[in-house]
């Protein structure tokens, strides 16, 4: 039991000890670590008292027994040895003395002799032995008593110190029992939310497909810790296999930074984010990427999904405004000036600071003087900075603050100073503007008497608004309806449908008719840059290789080069092919689908339109143009859809029946009415909206048909599906090729529009244009194709896309925005509704 017990005694230390390690590992938990310590201190306390007992054990019973063994139960067995040693030799002298013969007398005396001596010692030692049995038996009754007595008396000492050291305890193991009597009832309160939860979102899966783990995303530019955002990005490697790897990224004070692991330092990816810009990446095969341009790298990264994307170029560029609003720019400009590399300027995309920082202002001014501009859209704030590009409004950095809070879905938000602009994004905004979208989600705010708030009002009251102006949309006006609202009264007094009037805007360029001529087929060497020469012949020598193109589609794709170092300016008529726009009586007008008046020019095409093919079959007069440096140059062309002479679309209003919002947007779209198709989507027409009645067109297709540039960005920005297709299998890109618009198939082709498609026809975009002979759409998809070829065979390692691709396509987007007649080529088609 000793020994036993000392086991017992050891692995109860050892339990206590992991106690108090367990207490020192919740020391952040004061219920717990408090609880811990308590009861380690008592079962420690137990363990002495158990060490007390055994002691007393071991000193009471063991050791007593032990010398009542070892000398009383020694002594009694002696005395027994000795006893059964003279019984023996009693019996001896009894057996001689019986044996004796009568006649021999000596014998006999002798025998009676040795008997009376043997009997008288053996009584004597009987005697001693039966005192030592007697002294046994009273001693060991004696000494087992007192052992025993003993024991107990250390088991009740145990017990009692036991019983007043739990009792001490007593009070605080009662108040912990009713803590944890609260806690055990807390748990079963969240439990049963959590499961409520659970069913929540079961039931929600099985109206919306949850594809990707999105939590609340959200950053905090003034956070305490200085850390503005942080999460887990794939960044890809500057190696020559371009691998991705996941590592924890965060914004802290102005600067990117990522670790491997917790225990590893900081790695620091841009030292100072004010000196860096950041924009999303479509061009390459991931998806969700970004990339983070300094003056001296790029580095590409990759979010989770869309939403974390959008977060955290929100928070780049919100780190770099709040950063520009505690320091003047020109400290950050002459600290580039300083650090720049001298490589920078092979890096494309990172421009020369001061170019770039004049094009941003450029940019700003030519969107701000937009009517309603000047100031914030929702709170009025002079100079906004940012804008809502789904919208068409400016912001200031408060309100655009609250618009990213709302989601991609409802606003999206980027800087007008650090975000590069795309020509046809650059135009979109330069049509809405606050003051016309501000009469589309204010238009009863007079009526209501609402006031909206200002610059100094609180961020809480501003929020309201914005949800309420743009989520909950009460301040729009009523379509018109049914009822009243809906008739006019004739002359006669008999009431007759009202009608819906819808502008459609008409521009006429002032560009001369140049007289076609053939390309030369070596230009002077004066007019190319060393730049444009060496793309030129990589190009060429890749192309040549690809069976994709014949030579005088490379002849046609070279001549890009040819005229690439010309710039803007006046070109010779040997490098230009031009055809004047259509004069007012040229336009044909028929009725559309639903008996919607429909006018397009007759060529097919109009003027504003910003795209065009070539009716020419000939290979050799095939030219694309003068490079466009900057989206900034000739603003005194006319813009695309701005505004100028228009027609005007009538339709009635059905007797008792309201203006249906995706028709109406459907009818913008063609008619080119940006407010009208923006109201439209305000009221909630669905911007996939499909017409039953018109062979399953979608707004978008409405948008190609009715050849605005403009119109189409504005719904692929409002979510438009580019690869929606009609009724005869023909989505957009195949419509644009049909009409040949040239900028409209570039920018579908730039948003991942699927150019595989096969219409009713067994026909895809290439093949359509290859029937049109329309070389420049032709070229932009073998090149589209070459480029996605090239990127399957380079497979997930390899470069993100051709930078020659990127190029010009890039070049065809600002030539397709701000000089429209140098792709001016009408197709062979017509519509393709005809076909």
């Amino acid at each position: 039991m000793i020994e036993a017990g000392k086991v017992y005694i050891t692995t109860n230390k050892h339990f206590v000890s992991g106690v108090r390690d367990l207490s020192q590992q919740c020391r952040n938990d004061e219920v717990v670590s408090e609880c811990l310590q308590k009861f380690g201190d008592s079962l420690q306390e137990m363990i002495n008292y158990h060490m007390i007992l055994f002691d007393q054990a071991q000193r009471s019973v063991r050791q007593q027994l032990h010398n009542f063994v070892k000398d009383d139960v020694r002594k009694f067995k002696e005395t027994k040895k000795q006893f059964d040693k003279v019984r023996e030799d009693m019996e001896m002298s009894l057996v001689k003395n019986a044996q004796a013969p009568r006649h021999r007398p000596h014998e006999v005396e002798e025998a009676t002799g040795a008997l009376t001596l043997t009997r008288k010692c053996f009584r004597h030692l009987a005697l001693d032995y039966v005192l030592q049995i007697n002294v046994l038996q009273a001693k060991k009754k004696f000494e087992i008593l007192d052992a025993m007595l003993s024991f107990m008396h250390a088991q009740y000492t145990f017990f009692q110190q036991g019983y007043s050291l739990l009792h001490q305890l007593d009070p605080y193991m009662k108040k912990l029992a009713a803590e944890l009597d609260q806690l055990v009832i807390d748990s079963a309160v969240e439990k049963r939310e959590m499961e409520r939860k659970h069913a929540l979102i079961q039931q929600r899966t099985l109206l919306q497909d949850f594809s990707y783990d999105e939590s609340k995303v959200e950053f905090d530019v003034d956070a305490p810790n200085g850390v503005v955002m942080e999460g887990y990005l794939f960044k890809r490697a500057s190696n020559a296999f371009k691998t991705w790897n996941r590592r924890w990224f965060s914004i802290q004070n102005s600067q990117l930074v990522y670790q491997k692991k917790l225990k590893d330092g900081l790695t620091v990816v841009v030292d100072d984010l004010r000196l860096c810009t950041v924009k999303p990446c479509e061009d390459i095969e991931r998806r969700f990427c970004f990339e983070v341009v300094s003056p001296t790298k790029s580095c590409m990264l990759q979010a989770d999904s869309e939403k974390l994307r959008q977060a955290w170029v929100q928070a780049v560029q919100a780190s770099i405004a709040s950063a520009y609003r505690e320091s003047p720019d020109s400290y950050y400009i002459e600290r580039l000036d300083r650090t720049a590399s001298p490589s920078t300027s092979s890096i494309d995309s990172a421009p020369d600071t001061r170019d770039r920082s004049s094009k941003g202002e450029s940019i700003l001014q030519r969107v701000q003087s937009v009517a309603g501009n000047g100031q914030c859209c929702d709170c009025g704030q002079p100079d906004p900075r940012w804008a809502s590009i789904n919208l068409g409004i400016l912001l200031c950095i408060e309100c655009s603050g609250i618009h990213r809070s709302l989601g991609v879905h409802c606003s999206k938000v980027r800087s007008l100073t650090l975000d590069s602009w795309e020509p046809e994004l650059l135009k979109l905004m330069c049509e809405l503007g606050n003051s016309t979208v501000n009469q589309i989600y204010e238009a009863q705010c007079e009526e209501l008497g609402l006031q909206k708030p200002t610059a100094s009002s609180s961020r809480q009251d501003k929020e309201a608004w914005i949800k309420v102006k743009y989520v909950e949309r009460k301040f729009l006006k009523k379509l018109p309806g049914a009822g009243a609202e809906a008739m006019e009264t004739g002359g006669g007094g008999e009431p007759k449908p009202r009608r819906w009037s819808s502008k459609k805007c008409r521009r006429h360029h002032s560009s001369p008719r140049v007289p076609r001529m053939r390309r030369q087929l070596r230009p002077e060497p004066a007019t190319i840059s060393p730049a444009a020469l060496s793309s030129a012949s990589t190009l060429e020598r890749k192309f040549r290789r690809d069976s994709l193109f014949c030579p005088d589609e490379l002849d046609s794709l070279f001549s890009y080069f040819d005229t690439g170092a010309a710039g803007a300016g006046p070109r010779s008529a040997g490098h230009m092919s031009a055809q004047a726009p259509p004069a007012a009586g040229q336009w044909d007008s028929g009725l559309g689908p639903g008996g919607t008046e429909a006018c397009l020019p007759a060529g097919g095409l109009s003027s504003d339109s910003g795209l065009g093919g070539s009716t020419d079959g000939s290979s050799d007069i095939l030219v694309f143009g003068s490079v466009v440096d900057s989206v900034m140059e000739e603003e005194g062309e006319a813009s695309e859809d701005s505004s100028g002479e228009g027609e005007r679309e009538t339709w009635d209003l059905e007797d008792g029946r309201e203006v249906h919002p995706g028709l109406l947007a459907y009818r913008a779209a063609r008619a080119r009415n940006l407010p009208v198709l923006a109201e439209a989507l305000a009221h909630g027409a669905e911007v996939n909206w499909v017409n039953e009645e018109d062979e399953g067109k979608t707004p978008l297709i409405q948008a190609v048909l009715g050849g605005s540039l403009i119109i189409c960005e504005f719904l692929l920005q409002n979510g438009a599906d580019v690869n929606q297709r009609d009724s005869r299998g023909r989505a957009p890109l195949h419509h644009a090729t049909y009409l040949g618009h040239t900028g409209q198939v570039c920018l579908f082709l730039k948003r991942g529009a699927d150019q595989h498609a096969l219409d009713q026809d067994q026909q895809d975009p290439l093949a359509i244009a290859v029937q049109a002979a329309n070389a420049d759409i032709v070229t932009l998809l073998r090149l589209a194709r070459m480029n996605e070829e090239m990127r399957e065979a380079e497979g997930p390692l390899g470069q993100p896309g051709d930078t020659t691709y990127l190029d010009i396509f890039r070049e065809f987007s600002h030539m397709a925005s701000h000089h429209p007649e140098k792709l001016n080529r009408q197709s062979l088609h017509g519509s393709p509704s005809n076909q």
